[in-house]
């Protein structure tokens, strides 16, 4: 039984009180992540960004858009490791 491969965009936006090395390095981890599990087609660093509104009394985030492919499962197993990962601050997973 094949899987049926869909295309998605993904933007992650990293606490920056670590500094911005440490927001790269949680960018890289869910690279590496999407690469095991399908394709990254793009990856688009947007860095420093001021946030439209302040979460957890910060007003900075580190942003990053990720265009990949992969089965219709594994979105949802993204999401989950984004819920229980310590410095992401938001992420938005969308089908194209």
């Amino acid at each position: 039984m094949s899987k049926e491969i869909r295309s998605y965009e993904t933007i992650i936006v990293a606490d920056l009180s670590n500094g911005e090395e440490a927001a790269v390095a949680l960018v890289d981890k869910f690279k590496a992540l999407i690469e095991a599990n399908g394709e990254v087609e793009s990856v688009d660093t947007w860095g420093k960004r001021r946030l439209a509104y302040e979460i957890d009394d910060k007003n900075e985030g580190y942003y990053v858009l990720i265009n990949f492919k992969s089965d219709i499962d594994f979105p949802a197993e993204l999401d989950r490791v984004y819920k229980i990962t310590e410095g992401v601050m938001r992420t938005i997973i969308i089908k194209k």
